[in-house]
């Protein structure tokens, strides 16, 4: 097997195996009329499954049109992010000093966009990090949120 038919058989093992986050479509705004479903920029709400009580905001662009309304075509990389505290903090258990939260599809298998939990243990916060990768190559484009804890919280790294 070629090295670059190995990696796109490995990227598609591993897309294959990627737990599918849960999020909840908050908003959406069209920004590209099409008869057969416009483009549009979407913002969706990722709740932390590790820090009960933190919620990212991820806004990114969506495909419309036949292959977007299929489920075939390749979103843009473009993402931002914002992330808060939105109730009392629970840490769920210990949080690895840098973690992957969050994994969604961007095209069918070649493309997707992460969010990694970075504990930035001196200032005592979480940094939230966005950013896309691709089979054989990904995107520098990147987002970063932070949600500092706060006093007499201690963030339980292991």
């Amino acid at each position: 097997m070629k090295p670059t038919s190995l990696r796109i058989a490995l990227a598609v093992a591993a897309a294959l195996m990627l737990p599918s986050a849960h999020s909840e479509e908050v908003a959406s705004v069209n920004t590209n009329f099409r008869i057969t479903g416009s483009d549009r920029v979407v913002v969706e709400a990722y709740d932390d499954p590790i820090v009960q009580g933190v919620t990212c905001y991820v806004s990114r662009a969506r495909t419309g049109g036949v292959k977007g309304t299929l489920g075939i075509a390749e979103d843009p990389t473009e993402a931002s992010i914002a992330c808060r505290q939105v109730g009392a903090l629970h840490f769920t258990g210990p949080v690895k000093q840098q973690a992957d939260v969050f994994t969604v599809s961007m095209s069918l298998i070649f493309k997707s966009l992460h969010v990694v939990r970075v504990v930035d243990a001196k200032r005592n916060t979480l940094v939230y990090l966005t950013y896309s990768d691709r089979v054989v190559s990904g995107s520098a484009k990147n987002s970063v949120s932070a949600v500092p804890m706060p006093p007499g919280t201690t963030i339980p790294v292991r």
